[in-house]
């Protein structure tokens, strides 16, 4: 945060944790990353759980708890099975326990505290960052409340049922049906397999105790407007009988920017009130990848002219809106200015924590890492995280796009919304609001994403209208791949391997929301031996890098052609996906952070030029020789007699095939074409543009210029091997290709042109 927040935060660490009891280490589990053997009942997650709204005192209930699974029918059992790290979840190898709770149970909590010396006279509140999914709260034997949930924090005032003195019991039961339920439930299940991860049930974020006065701030609203040069502040308050006034003060460092009070009519009795101030920033600094420059923010409650309560918060001068570039092109702009944003699909999964990072530190890695690697935006996918998480990339500078994590039932691509029950829709209302509540003062959030590939969705206009007038501030892309509707403020589409993009629009930018997946597996860095799986495989990391840098160089001229964003699968290996920039334990990026930061930094400069130097199929046909028989040996050579072999035009393949227009008819396994080709001139950066389905293998001149797998949707630009580019010449060239299919449709075209930056 700022000189300020961080030296309350200095004097938090040293609050009051209590003794762990007993000892404890960490289960056994396949996969560990180099924090976890900085974890132990004495500092787990030590941090001030809340950045944006910081008080003095608090006390940190991390650590040790007892815990029982019993069958979900049962009251609290008598005896509890033994110790557990909170907030690790029960199936985590960091909680101590790695077991499956499942839906037929619950997970039962139980610990004591005593509230610290000089917090009498005043509130107890008791937060719960995040329990996954249906709490219930004892404290001393009282029922102190309820809570359905899995991603919001939520508080609950215990003063009433403190004891005098002494030793205080709180126990916890929670139900997650996992998904058995209609519930937000993001990428867990009961059979972990695929892209589907192990199932997290019960407390997972920070537990903590605070002490707050009669009269109290209960949170925080704060709307930057960019272009009034103004920032309205919103304080929610409990309030007493008398005078009450809230005093806000914004500061730049240390440095004075401005103050504003809002006073309050005297009332006969406590009430709630929302004070609201609009604040002159003049000049002011803006939040941007490139500068994140954050205010610090101190608001203060009064009644009848003395202090009651005090809190630090922060913001950041924000703007993020649709908009046309001088070509007319609609774009996403952040603060008045178009910017391409790029960045990973962030699953925020951990071999030893599962859904909670070990450490602090472990929780800043990932958005360093993004940072580093030349990358300026994370689509944090089916899963909200603890609000430190959006404090990290606050300061560094990194913006999010937000999912709501799906529940309920999925539908295929062109299937119409679900029908969720009348409870299922409440539930999924109530969660989203919370999502959007909790996290709305984040300036790294720019982007709200309801649904993703038909994943519970339902009702897509109205509820993007819904987060469109709730939250004006962002952008809400509805529904990310598969399932447009037509709603929403951009068109996002998934293409693995990819790249691909849509047709422009005149009200909606176009983003590619997924593509990529390229995996390797790193044998020592693996969750499962065997059940590795990716979108593409590799064998090593120049493979893979070679991949890569092929996307990108695909990815450029879409981005010239309009494309507003692009999001790659993924920031790390999840469980048996290797499809991550680094691996799952983040002890390796892949393909090196130097590599990946030269690449990616490419995609922010002017699109490349591209001129056509031999034309391919898609908009008129080109002739070229082809078999469908196993040609004799040198078939890729320019010398070869092809007199005997079929002349017709490209391209070859079967009808229905996505992204082609078939010319010629080419339904066996093997396909064997060639093309003779003039230049006048030597030529530029030469690359290949390939529409393959399945295996190619092409030659320029009989040199090997290209081998791929698997296939594409549309026509890819590929760079061309070195030997191969040096062999083209002035005067006649062959350009020679064997394409093999195995399973559904298949196609094969190709041409050459010049890619210049």
């Amino acid at each position: 945060m700022r000189p300020l927040i961080t030296s309350i935060l200095v004097m938090l660490t040293i609050a009051a944790a209590l003794p762990c009891m007993g000892q404890w280490k960490p289960a056994e589990g396949p996969l560990a990353t180099r924090w976890t053997k900085e974890v132990s009942p004495d500092n787990a997650l030590p941090e001030y759980p809340r950045p944006q709204m910081v008080r003095k005192d608090w006390l940190n209930l991390n650590g040790l708890w007892e815990y029982a699974i019993v069958p979900r029918g049962e009251e609290r059992p008598e005896q509890f099975d033994g110790q557990i790290l909170v907030p690790f979840a029960a199936e985590s190898a960091l909680s101590g326990v790695k077991k499956t709770v499942g839906e037929a149970n619950r997970i039962w909590y139980r610990r004591t505290f005593e509230v610290p010396q000089g917090w009498s006279g005043r509130r107890l509140l008791l937060h719960f960052g995040g329990v996954d999914w249906d709490s219930t709260i004892w404290l001393n034997g009282e029922q102190v409340g309820t809570h359905r949930g899995g991603y919001d924090p939520f508080v609950l005032d215990v003063s009433d049922a403190l004891k005098p003195s002494g030793p205080q019991e709180i126990v916890l039961a929670v139900w997650d049906p996992t998904d058995a339920g209609y519930q937000p439930r993001g990428k867990q299940v009961r059979d972990p397999r695929g892209i589907w991860y192990t199932s997290v049930t019960g407390i997972w974020r920070t537990v903590w105790l605070e002490p707050v006065a009669e009269a109290s701030i209960r949170s925080l609203k704060i709307v930057p407007d960019v272009d009034g040069g103004t920032v309205t502040i919103s304080a929610d308050a409990r309030t007493l009988p008398g005078e009450t006034s809230v005093k806000i003060s914004v500061l730049d460092g240390a440095a004075p920017v401005v103050d504003g009070s809002v006073d309050i009519e005297s009332d006969e009795k406590q009430g709630e009130i929302n004070a609201t101030a609009k604040l002159k920033i003049a000049d002011a600094k803006l939040w941007s990848p490139d500068s994140p420059f954050l205010y610090d923010l101190k608001v203060v409650l009064l009644h009848d002219g003395k202090v009651v309560d005090e809190v630090a918060s922060y913001f950041g001068m924000r703007k993020i809106a649709l908009g046309k570039d001088p070509g007319g092109v609609l774009r996403l702009f952040l603060n008045n200015k178009p910017l391409f944003q790029y960045g990973p699909l962030d699953q925020g999964w951990w071999p030893d924590g599962l859904y909670t990072a070990p450490t602090d530190e472990a929780l800043r890695y990932d958005v360093e890492v993004t940072k580093n690697i030349g990358m300026n935006m994370i689509r944090k996918h089916v899963k909200v995280e603890p609000a430190r998480w959006y404090y990290h990339c606050d300061k560094l500078g990194m913006m999010v796009w937000q999912d709501l994590p799906n529940g309920d039932r999925h539908i295929g691509r062109n299937a119409a919304g679900i029908e969720r029950s009348e409870e299922s829709a409440e539930n999924f209302h109530r969660e989203l609001k919370a999502m959007i509540d909790t996290h709305h003062n984040h300036p790294s959030i720019v982007t709200w994403v309801p649904f993703n590939e038909g994943w519970g969705q339902f009702d897509t206009k109205r509820v993007t209208d819904w987060v469109k007038s709730y939250d004006p501030t962002r952008l809400v892309n509805s529904a990310s791949g598969w399932t447009d509707r037509g709603t929403g403020d951009v068109n996002d589409v998934h293409r693995y391997p990819g790249p691909g993009t849509a047709p422009l629009e005149e009200n909606r930018a176009i983003v590619l929301g997924e593509f990529g997946g390229l995996g390797l597996p790193v044998e020592g860095h693996l969750w499962w031996d065997k059940r590795n799986w990716g979108y593409r495989n590799f064998k090593n990391a120049d493979e893979l890098t070679a991949a890569y840098r092929n996307l990108l160089g695909n990815l450029k001229p879409l981005i010239g052609q309009g494309l507003a964003a692009a999001i790659y699968t993924q920031t790390s290996d999840v469980e048996g996906e290797v499809n991550g920039l680094m691996t799952y334990d983040r002890a390796m990026v892949k393909m090196g952070v130097e590599t990946l930061r030269k690449l990616n930094e490419k995609l922010y400069l002017p699109p490349p030029v591209i001129k056509t130097i031999v034309p391919a199929s898609r908009v008129k046909g080109q002739t070229w020789q082809y078999t469908f028989d196993k040609p004799a040996d040198g078939w890729q050579q320019p010398e070869f007699d092809d007199s005997a072999w079929k002349s017709g035009p490209g391209g070859f393949g079967t009808k229905d095939t996505p992204g082609t227009v078939i010319r010629t008819n080419w339904a066996s396994e093997d396909i064997w074409i060639r093309r003779e080709f003039t230049l006048d001139a030597a030529v530029a950066d030469p690359h290949l543009l390939l529409h393959h389905d399945e295996d190619a293998e092409v030659y320029i001149n009989g040199v090997p210029a290209a081998k791929l797998t698997g296939f594409v949707t549309s026509y890819v630009l590929v760079s061309m091997n070195e030997g191969a580019a040096g062999a083209l010449k002035v005067g006649r060239n062959t350009i020679a290709i064997h394409c093999r299919q195995t399973v559904g449709g298949q196609h094969i075209d190709a041409g050459i042109v010049s890619v210049v930056e």
